[in-house]
């Protein structure tokens, strides 16, 4: 499903806080969010399961939401959006031909389900870090997301507020990049 078309922010800055390398500050045109970084802040070298977030520039490519959480449909935003299925999940196996992409579960090489309980993908933008193509090891399912309350680290995605998400979606669309600074 493809939400409202126009005119949307291109650049979405991260920097790490100062003294907390696990969480930034998200600068989305006008507005600053508060964000949760990796569980070992960012990094330039990228590998699977280092649990960081690679510095660089992210193009934003489409989104997943739950449908089952989202009873007036899915949140208003200018990217294509797909309902998130109980047979969902993404693959994190660097050494399967599916690593780094959707797949139906269930899943014989190791993956991780889109239906999660904590909420975090509630509504999930997918990044293109590592995505063409894909190199093995190279770090898979580099998501914009949900954050837990307080902020917790992530396994390195980028994650927000329900609220921040529900701001940013209105703000930005698919030219939309997310710059993540050292």
């Amino acid at each position: 499903m493809m939400c409202k078309a126009g005119k949307s922010i291109h650049l979405i800055e991260v920097r790490r806080r100062p003294g907390r390398p696990t969480e930034g500050l998200m600068r989305v045109g006008p507005f600053v969010f508060p964000c949760a970084l990796g569980r070992t802040g960012t990094t330039m070298l990228k590998h699977e399961g280092d649990g960081a977030t690679p510095v660089g520039e992210l193009q934003l490519l489409y989104g997943y939401f739950r449908g089952d959480r989202s009873p007036s449909g899915p949140p208003k935003c200018r990217f294509s959006l797909r309902q998130i299925k109980a047979g969902d999940g993404w693959c994190d196996a660097s050494g399967d031909r599916n690593y780094n992409r959707p797949v139906k579960l269930p899943y014989r090489a190791s993956h991780e389900r889109m239906t999660r309980e904590d909420r975090l993908y509630d509504i999930c933008m997918v990044s293109d870090w590592n995505m063409r193509p894909a190199i093995r090891n190279r770090g898979s399912a580099i998501f914009f997301h949900i954050a837990k309350p307080g902020f917790p680290p992530t396994e390195g995605c980028i994650a927000v507020s329900p609220r921040a998400m529900a701001r940013i979606l209105l703000l930005i669309g698919p030219s939309t990049r997310i710059r993540i600074h050292r």
